[in-house]
């Protein structure tokens, strides 16, 4: 736990004491630093105050911002779908609803839970205790192929591997609306929504670049079926540029409005398909298919 103490410089005179907190603590989210001030972390003048408050000037600010709750990992004998192993590495086809590391929210049932079990020990480490063997991740409700490392040296090279964009990584989804072209490259800025923090957007400042390749599968009466290649590998990046350029994925409601004629269905159309990738040990190339689930393989036969 620690505290920071200034003064609230003038020119913040008649702002919200929340939006100004979140100009000096960027990495912190504005809901976490309204939390703050509720819970009493915030004193103004000495005096606790609500989020609402409008500065001054001059006042003097104190902020404790409390240790962070670590959750507790434990091992659980979750089965999982193995598409290939060896000494270094995993590929799991991860099924639909699960978190690949725990979260606040998530601490339990997730895909590390079910890795401590399977693994023991023999899991990387560079992530940090809250995610051994994770390198990269897909969203809960996407399905499919994810490395998972098991030692230090296979993580680094396939770290190095993802930072170089040269894995190859093909994902299977069905969209909103019928795709004209027969492919097509999406090419733009991605980060964090201006307002909603939980959110992606296109083309916002200190956005990353990001390309998404895709070409037509099938096309149906309202739907396209897809292939997307990922040149890049930006959070939820797939979702926001179909989105973006019309063509949201089915069952996604984060990024679209549009209604789902299939009431069971849980979460995005989306799945990844293929993951190539050198070796870590003997850099050879090595390629390996998820097979669709059975949610998605029903929707293509029932979508008119």
């Amino acid at each position: 736990m620690k505290t920071e103490t200034w003064i609230a410089p003038y020119k913040w005179e008649g702002e919200r004491i929340d939006k100004c907190l979140k100009e000096s603590f960027p990495n912190m989210s504005r809901s976490y630093l309204q939390k703050l001030i509720k819970d009493n972390y915030l004193l103004v003048n000495n005096e606790k105050i609500k989020a609402n408050y409008r500065l001054i000037g001059g006042e003097r600010i104190e902020l404790t911002i409390p240790d962070p709750i670590v959750p507790c990992l434990f091992p659980e004998n979750i089965s999982l779908s193995i598409l290939y192993e060896d000494k270094d590495i995993l590929i799991i086809n991860k099924p639909k609803g699960m978190v690949v590391h725990p979260a606040p929210g998530h601490e339990k049932g997730t895909l590390v839970n079910a890795l401590l079990e399977y693994c023991k020990e023999e899991l990387s480490g560079i992530n940090g205790i809250l995610r051994p063997g994770i390198v990269h991740r897909i969203d809960r409700d996407t399905t499919g192929s994810i490395i998972v490392c098991k030692n230090d040296i296979a993580h680094r090279e396939i770290a190095r591997q993802l930072k170089e964009h040269t894995i190859v990584r093909k994902y299977r989804a069905i969209v909103h609306g019928v795709i004209k072209d027969e492919e097509g490259t999406i090419q733009s800025l991605i980060g964090r929504h201006p307002t909603d923090r939980k959110k992606m957007a296109m083309n916002v400042k200190n956005g990353k670049p990001a390309v998404t390749h895709y070409k037509v599968l099938l096309r149906f009466g309202q739907f396209t079926y897809i292939e997307c290649q990922l040149e890049t590998g930006r959070t939820h990046q797939i979702r926001v540029h179909m989105a973006g350029v019309g063509h949201p994925l089915l069952g996604d409601y984060v990024y679209s409005h549009r209604n789902s004629p299939y009431t069971s269905l849980e979460g995005q159309t989306l799945h990844a398909m293929t993951i190539g990738f050198l070796h870590p040990s003997n850099g050879e190339y090595m390629e390996v298919e998820a097979p669709l689930p059975d949610y998605f393989q029903h929707l293509l036969e029932i979508i008119p």
